[in-house]
């Protein structure tokens, strides 16, 4: 962890114990190995090249001692078990209650535990092995990483219900280059695809305030503080403003996203399922709809 935060003090409070108990355990480690691992003389800590070595031998081991007693536990206590899921925050208010509500009532003795992150960021610590399932944005997904589509939605811009901006069925990144911009913060996938569009289009956004509460940049639009960019489902109805269609913007998929290579608990296997039926059941309510091969809403 200190490796990886490049700083004992963030390793320390994302360990929740001490700094000292950090520091006395890599001296501890250094001199059992006869090894420096830190370079401490950089303003941030940095592994020497003996250390990025044996962190990465030491690393492996650790993943596979953790899958072994996972499950050995699977084994032990087959009506037990947590399960670990990353949320955008935008993704978790609209989207997600429905799915959990429904998930516990069939499992009742399975815990999940949340992580609230955007999905950039929820894709890395599914690579770290920090995450069972990430449900985000999937986009350019990397090969470790397998996914599995659950539902279909758009970027929308969300202006004031009374601007001039509202008249439009449709706005391009132009129409609102000189507009005051307020923006989920980074991490998350919408606000990486805006700015790279908005790049390759010479447009400099006048970027007011970021914040992940999603009602909050809602509400700044309502109050005429400005645009901002957000999915379909949860822009909506929204008293006070207007989600409108961006042109040149391509659908994005929301989905389930796990890392092959992990081993996936008995607990982790019965989430996965679960989203695997809801997903047939509305495939086939779309089907008699007659729109076969539309993914959820």
């Amino acid at each position: 962890m200190a490796a990886r935060l490049r700083n004992i003090t963030r390793a320390a409070e994302r360990l929740r114990v001490s700094q000292p108990n950090i520091t006395v355990a890599i001296k501890k480690l250094e001199a059992e190995l006869g090894i420096t691992l830190f370079d401490r003389s950089q303003k941030q800590l940095a592994l020497t090249t003996e250390g990025a070595v044996f962190l990465n031998r030491v690393d492996l081991a650790l993943r596979n001692i953790q899958d072994a007693v996972l499950e050995v536990n699977d084994y032990k206590q087959l009506q037990k078990g947590t399960i670990k899921i990353g949320i955008p925050p935008m993704i978790g208010a609209y989207l997600f209650p429905k799915i959990f509500s429904s998930f516990q009532k069939k499992y009742s003795h399975l815990d999940i535990h949340l992580h609230e992150e955007g999905s950039m960021a929820i894709r890395e610590q599914l690579e770290r092995d920090e995450l069972d399932f990430g449900i985000i944005i999937l986009s350019k997904t990397p090969k470790s990483l397998q996914d599995l589509p659950m539902s279909q939605n758009h970027i929308v811009c969300c202006v004031p219900e009374n601007s001039d901006l509202a008249k439009k069925d449709s706005l391009t990144l132009q129409d609102i280059a000189e507009s005051n911009v307020v923006l989920l913060k980074e991490g998350s996938y919408i606000r990486e695809a805006v700015l790279a569009k908005m790049k390759d289009e010479a447009i400099s956004p006048n970027i007011v305030l970021e914040s992940n509460q999603v009602n909050t940049l809602k509400g700044l639009v309502a109050n005429g503080v400005g645009v901002c960019f957000l999915l379909d489902i949860v822009a909506q109805d929204t008293p006070g403003l207007k989600a409108i269609p961006l042109a040149d913007f391509d659908p994005v998929n929301i989905g389930l996203s796990w890392k092959k290579d992990r081993y996936i608990s008995k607990a982790a296997q019965s989430f996965m399922d679960f989203c695997r039926e809801i997903l047939r059941e509305r495939m086939e309510q779309n089907a008699k709809a007659g729109k076969p091969g539309v993914p959820m809403t």
